[in-house]
């Protein structure tokens, strides 16, 4: 038997397709998130606009990096993409671009709250770390994973994100 390359094997269906989403880019987008909430409030004043066009700007970026990693890693070796399989990486990385929205929103939300830019910034990290536990939780579940598996990858992704936030206390000593 010859080996095939990666265009000749047969695909396997879309984790979609199978009723399970790819979470991945959620939780990779929501630590992003957190991430630039941290790096920003760290900076000290800054407009919430600037903010916001931050965590959405930062979303777009790497979500362009990583649907051209995508195209170019995985396909362009092996397939010759067209429109529909450019389209179709574009869809399955948009959760990293959609990550950023909740963070964004909660920083718009903020003077509704009747908060000081310093907690903008921990509402917006605190909105960011729970989009990542709670995105890992549901992947785990549509996995099918166990109670224990839930679990655990909810506490991984808490002890990510607590070390988001230690990094922006250890900034602000």
């Amino acid at each position: 038997m010859t080996a095939q390359s990666p265009a000749e094997r047969p695909r396997a269906a879309p984790a979609a397709a199978a009723g399970r989403g790819d979470y991945t880019g959620a939780v990779y987008g929501s630590l992003l998130a957190a991430s630039v909430v941290v790096g920003a409030g760290a900076l000290g004043s800054f407009p919430r606009l600037e903010l916001i066009l931050l965590l959405l700007g930062t979303g777009v970026v790497f979500w362009a990096a990583h649907v051209f990693a995508r195209f170019f890693g995985q396909r362009i070796a092996y397939v010759s993409p067209g429109g529909p399989e450019i389209r179709r990486i574009c869809v399955s990385e948009r959760p990293i671009l959609e990550a950023a929205v909740p963070p964004a929103l909660a920083v718009a939300a903020s003077p509704l709250l009747g908060l000081d830019l310093e907690g903008t910034v921990w509402l917006a990290l605190g909105v960011a770390v729970a989009g990542q536990v709670g995105w890992a939780v549901v992947a785990a579940f549509r996995a099918g994973a166990s109670g224990r598996i839930m679990l655990a990858a909810g506490a991984v992704n808490l002890v990510l994100g607590l070390l988001i936030v230690a990094f922006k206390v250890a900034l602000k000593q």
